[in-house]
């Protein structure tokens, strides 16, 4: 049974993007939620701070896109990791690894750029350039939205 979160909160340091030995990528983020509410008649703030990673093309895109200060939305799971210490002592950690991040737009705009299936970088649209054989029609569906596009 996973452990499903939404949190919406503002990005604390510039997403870090490393491979792995295979050469899949994995963006590592903070993110601080701040929640404001009223105790005994009087005004409260609380920030929470979470360790967020993001795999694969995510995490690249995470990296290209987003900065320190960006309000996001992140879904994603939690989970519980078990680290050492340069001094040998043992760390529990609970992180949330991304399912799904963005732009918060409730106080900003931003402009979605399509990028192509195949890890090309191109956002499709015809002229691409390239010269290469065009791949329209020869993806395989996706397993979601099958041959539908998803917006």
């Amino acid at each position: 049974m996973d452990s499903t979160v939404t949190i919406v909160g503002n990005l604390t340091r510039d997403p870090e993007l490393r491979f792995t030995a295979g050469g899949k990528g994995v963006a590592s983020f903070g993110v601080a939620v701040g929640r404001r509410f009223q105790q005994n008649g009087e005004w409260q703030e609380k920030t929470s701070f979470f360790n967020v990673t993001a795999w694969d093309t995510l995490g690249e895109n995470i990296a290209a896109s987003l900065t320190k200060g960006t309000r996001v939305v992140v879904t994603g799971r939690l989970e519980q990791r078990e680290y050492e210490t340069k001094e040998g002592e043992k760390r529990n950690v609970v992180e949330i690894v991304a399912d799904e991040v963005g732009p918060s737009l409730r106080w900003a705009r931003a402009e979605v750029e399509r990028i192509s299936r195949d890890g090309g970088g191109n956002s499709g649209g015809g002229n691409s350039g390239g010269g290469g054989a065009s791949s329209s029609g020869t993806r395989a569906p996706d397993p979601v939205y099958g041959d539908e596009e998803p917006f």
